[in-house]
């Protein structure tokens, strides 16, 4: 009888933890953060970004959408918006729901690239999404200064071409670059002068078993004179669990201020 209830309590304890991980995996969490630079043009004030990754075969949550409205200047997917066996009609409506917060730019992952690209590619241009394929788009005061945001392709099939990005860039620039994949910044030399770096992949390791996992939760770090951003993601890969990474999205503020990370 020992043996019996001992086995019921360790499936009763095995069913609750796969339940909490399937929550944690379907969070609809916007994480805030206030970042401030001691360049950031003033004249902008601030600008705030709503940044979502790893998309993947989720369908973004109407409380993500409707959490942030009206608090962000623009979106900027973070790569992986799709992936192999996920319809075109549902990163249709993804997207449609992004645009509901303001301009929306893209940054290519490596399983956006499992889907046939060509659609996907033109299915931005229908949507009006700027694709950040290894260029840079640029937002100017009404005194001046600027701010630019970069993209790079997709670094797992050698695509990226951040010099090309930065070519693209206004020089004297507060600059901002996407990226799916966090190692972006081993190729980021001191004198780009690229301020924050905003990036998923890693989906925070996604599953942490005794605090282990291939990859280390996301978060804020400080490289040399830039700031990266490492984001959990929003979807999963292979199995719909987590543990020790909830899915999570960004609502990012930046001002000028004494730097310090949050």
């Amino acid at each position: 009888m020992s043996l019996f209830w001992g086995g019921l309590f360790i499936l009763a304890g095995g069913l609750l933890l796969l339940l909490y991980m399937v929550r944690e995996a379907f969070l609809n969490k916007v994480i805030e953060h206030k970042l401030f630079f001691s360049d950031f043009p003033t004249s902008f004030g601030k600008v705030t970004i709503f940044f979502i990754s790893d998309i993947h075969r989720r369908t973004i949550s109407d409380k993500v959408i409707n959490s942030v409205m009206g608090k962000a200047d623009f979106v900027v997917i973070g790569g992986d918006l799709t992936e192999k066996g996920v319809s075109f009609e549902k990163v249709k409506s993804n997207l449609w729901k992004l645009k509901q917060i303001g301009p929306v730019y893209f940054v290519w992952g490596n399983n956006d690239y499992e889907v046939d690209f060509h659609k996907l590619d033109a299915t931005m241009l229908e949507l009006g999404v700027k694709v950040l394929d290894n260029t840079a788009v640029t937002f100017e005061s009404g005194i001046g200064e600027k701010l630019c945001l970069l993209g790079v392709d997709d670094m797992s099939q050698n695509r990226d071409r951040l010099d090309l990005a930065l070519f693209d860039a206004e020089e004297n620039s507060f600059k901002i670059l996407a990226s799916h994949f966090p190692n972006i910044t081993k190729k980021i030399l001191p004198e780009q002068e690229i301020r924050l770096v905003i990036s998923g992949h890693t989906h925070g390791g996604q599953i942490h078993i005794l605090g282990y996992s291939p990859h280390k939760r996301g978060g804020i770090k400080k490289i040399g004179n830039t700031i990266l951003l490492i984001s959990n993601g929003y979807g999963t890969t292979a199995l719909p669990l987590r543990l020790g990474a909830p899915a999570e999205s960004h609502l990012i503020t930046l001002k000028n201020g004494t730097e310090e990370l949050g």
